[in-house]
């Protein structure tokens, strides 16, 4: 079945020097743009992370120092990446918790500030584990009987998870072929921020899902407890998630301005 799609839909996996969002960085992008005409543009990149590739992570998607030397790095390519995915929702396998919180990540520490939180996400993998608890290799073969020989090249991968989430809408009558009920299905929880630590609660109000104020109102906190903003912004938490708590800081001073 092909993609009922209003926008231009972003399938996309990267390979890194690892799983730390905050201090790891991207060595290979691929993205398979998709347009509501159907037609299909496909673009792989090897980026230079400025640091060393641990040999774990080489042994994962065999790229090495050597490989990305002259490559350019993800400050180089921010802006043009930023160009190409404008106006897009995205789609991915295992994205949500790791490939668009690592995109973000990165287009805040090139100083590219890409808006996200108008986008869609759909998480090709989250649909899979819900229906059926397997990996993508398997995913592939179950959905379509084709076998993954290049598991762990970005473009492989990319490809794979296209092929994966039309032969899904196949196969569930239940899928709605429509991005915002895919975005919706495939999310795990109400994130605001995408790391998690900070979530919508049954009202639509924005709390703390970690530590002492867990559970509690973050313009609240911020409003009784000043301190606890600056700790955030101080301490080790990505960036995406800073520019979250300072977004809802700055409207919290300009409704008492307006008051």
């Amino acid at each position: 079945m092909e993609l009922n799609i209003k926008n231009p839909l972003i399938f996309f996996d990267l390979e890194t020097t690892g799983i730390n969002i905050s201090s790891d960085r991207i060595v290979e992008i691929s993205m398979v743009k998709l347009l509501p005409n159907g037609q299909k543009t496909v673009k792989t990149r090897r980026v230079n992370p400025e640091m060393h590739i641990p040999e774990e992570a080489s042994a994962v998607h065999h790229i090495t120092d050597d490989d990305v030397r002259n490559e350019p790095t993800f400050r180089e390519i921010a802006k043009s990446l930023a160009a190409f995915i404008e106006g897009c929702d995205f789609a991915g396998f295992n994205s949500n918790r790791f490939d668009v919180p690592m995109l973000a990540e990165e287009f805040l520490r090139a100083g590219v500030d890409v808006d996200f939180a108008a986008r869609k996400f759909i998480d090709v993998q989250t649909i899979f584990h819900k229906m059926e608890q397997r990996t993508l290799v398997a995913a592939y073969k179950f959905y379509c009987d084709k076998e993954l020989t290049e598991a762990h090249s970005a473009a492989a991968d990319t490809m794979a998870t296209y092929e994966v989430l039309k032969a899904q809408l196949d196969r569930y009558p239940d899928l709605k072929n429509d991005v915002a009920f895919l975005s919706e299905f495939s999310s795990h929880t109400r994130n605001v921020d995408f790391a998690g630590r900070i979530v919508y609660d049954d009202n639509g109000v924005e709390v703390f899902n970690f530590g002492k104020h867990k559970g509690q109102g973050v313009a609240e906190v911020f409003a009784s407890e000043p301190s606890y903003y600056n700790w955030i912004m101080d301490g080790d938490f990505p960036a995406y998630t800073k520019k979250i708590v300072t977004r809802i800081k700055l409207r919290g001073i300009n409704g008492q301005k307006q008051q």
